[in-house]
């Protein structure tokens, strides 16, 4: 059986964010990117249900510019067979994201797609459930524990008032969450082996996919900055505080 993993380049998750001086976006000029943390956990998964013996291969996918390649190469490192990179200059959105991984899974026929749930820049937590309903896969999303168990997959997720365990026919989608494993420290020797691992690459015309923008950025600005805080002698001045100055009671 395979498994389809999606990578996303994004700003490193230690980089503080400066938005562009005219508002139009995110400044990622001579700004180090890596993988989406969410989507190292989706490799890290998938790799350890290969080392289980229920898996065969793993395929990294990634879509994006040219410099994806270096983030489907850390998903070799961790140890994903080879990578798919659909390459555009267009500003992708998670629609689009979907078809083109829906287009994939035709093509690739995997019996499991790991996604991360979210990416950090956007924080959209839209690909996977759009992924799923083009698909017409089932969908397991926020998994903190994935088994496969023949021809299902029980997947134990984290919902508001607990834990939840579904059971899901294969072929079929799921999201990773924080807490479904911890990504393995990446080596030197991996690294050098998965330069040697097979890169294919499509432009979206290929897979006959349309990746204009749906959604137009009118303009990205920074939170406001908080205000200092102020300690209060006791408690009835706290609570004059908030009701005549915060008005929040």
């Amino acid at each position: 059986m395979k498994i389809l993993v999606s990578v996303k380049r994004v700003v490193d998750y230690n980089v503080k964010v400066r938005v562009k001086s005219d508002g139009s976006g995110v400044d990622i000029a001579n700004v180090k990117m890596s993988m989406n943390p969410f989507d190292e956990i989706a490799v890290e998964e998938a790799v350890r249900l290969k080392e289980k013996g229920v898996v065969t291969e793993v395929i990294a996918v990634s879509c994006g510019v040219a410099q994806c390649q270096e983030t489907l190469r850390t998903a070799m490192a961790i140890g994903a067979d080879r990578g798919i990179l659909v390459e555009t200059n267009e500003e992708l959105q998670p629609l689009a994201v979907a078809k083109l991984l829906k287009a994939l899974i035709e093509k690739e026929q995997p019996g499991l797609v790991i996604l991360g749930k979210q990416a950090i820049d956007d924080d959209c937590n839209q690909t996977g459930q759009m992924l799923a309903a083009l698909a017409d896969l089932p969908q397991a999303t926020f998994a903190s524990k994935v088994e496969i168990a023949g021809d299902k997959v029980n997947v134990t997720r984290e919902v508001d008032g607990g834990l939840e365990t579904l059971a899901l026919n294969i072929p079929a989608v799921i999201t990773t969450d924080l807490r479904l494993n911890e990504p393995r420290y990446v080596t030197l020797p991996n690294i050098m082996k998965a330069k040697k691992k097979q890169l294919d690459t499509f432009k979206p015309e290929e897979l006959g996919v349309d990746v204009a923008p749906r959604i137009k950025t009118l303009k990205v600005s920074e939170p406001p900055k908080r205000g200092a805080g102020v300690k209060v002698p006791d408690a009835a001045t706290l609570i004059d505080k908030l009701k005549n100055e915060a008005k929040v009671i």
